[in-house]
């Protein structure tokens, strides 16, 4: 029984994995035959971006400070305090912004869009939009996917900033680290492929918000019951795609910029 239990799970991922990668090439296709909707996409953009700000803000300027202080408690102790400032400025821009930021955003973006697509789904609106002769990845999809991939590396650049800036302040005015040490150990030890790795890894991220959450909501089945279980389980596979991305995209990127 296990095994039958492993092997139909494993046909599932499977099956679910080709669904989406159907839909990720459907929807880059898509910009060949057919313009998109630009009133749809400044809507998402305005949706997904602007109003996104505040959540990534927050948690960007909460983890810089944490990570300040616990990297200067343990710098301490071995009299590198000034160095605080190189490893949050590394750790924020590669690591931590564009995965805490790519989090942030399917939990809030992500569950929305695909309770929105898993609503018109069980309604019948879609039906309604084929005999229209509406593609519903034309007309749904890929505004979603363009707002998300715009979105991200500057959502994730502006988290970055606002960490940085905010463990300056406290690696400054709390802690006792001198500014000008700071700033002068910050701007060494950080180079542009650092920079350049997290705006990257955020694209890849936004790409797999969008594209797991529109799967999720238009393969929805099951009424209201349907569109909560679907919204979850958008939330937990982007979730834990991005985690496991991730790490692939951090070994790739470090033998590109630094082989």
């Amino acid at each position: 029984m296990p095994v039958q239990l492993i092997h139909q799970r494993f046909r599932s991922f499977i099956t679910q994995l080709g669904e989406v990668s159907q839909l990720l090439m459907e929807s880059i296709g898509s910009f060949r035959h057919q313009r998109p909707s630009w009133k749809d996409f400044l809507y998402q953009l305005q949706f997904i971006g602007v109003k996104s700000q505040s959540v990534v803000i927050t948690t960007g300027a909460a983890t810089g400070m944490v990570l300040c202080a616990q990297t200067f408690l343990q710098f301490h102790k071995v009299k590198m305090d000034t160095a605080t400032g190189a490893v949050v400025s590394i750790g924020m821009s590669s690591e931590l912004g564009p995965v805490l930021a790519a989090l942030m955003l399917t939990g809030r973006v992500g569950a929305s869009m695909t309770a929105e697509l898993g609503t018109m789904k069980v309604t019948e609106q879609i039906d309604a939009l084929r005999t229209l002769a509406a593609h519903p990845v034309d007309t749904l999809v890929v505004p979603r996917f363009l707002a998300l991939l715009a979105s991200a590396p500057l959502l994730t650049a502006e988290s970055v900033v606002v960490g940085i800036v905010s463990s300056w302040w406290v690696g400054v005015n709390l802690l006792g680290i001198d500014s000008a040490y700071y700033l002068v150990n910050m701007t060494r030890y950080t180079d542009p492929p650092d920079v350049l790795t997290g705006l990257i890894k955020s694209f890849v991220f936004g790409a797999i918000i969008a594209v797991v959450s529109c799967h999720k909501g238009l393969t929805c089945q099951g009424g209201a019951e349907g569109v909560g279980k679907a919204t979850t389980e958008a939330v937990v596979v982007a979730s834990i795609s991005i985690l496991i991305v991730n790490f692939f995209l951090t070994l790739f990127l470090s033998r590109l910029f630094y082989s």
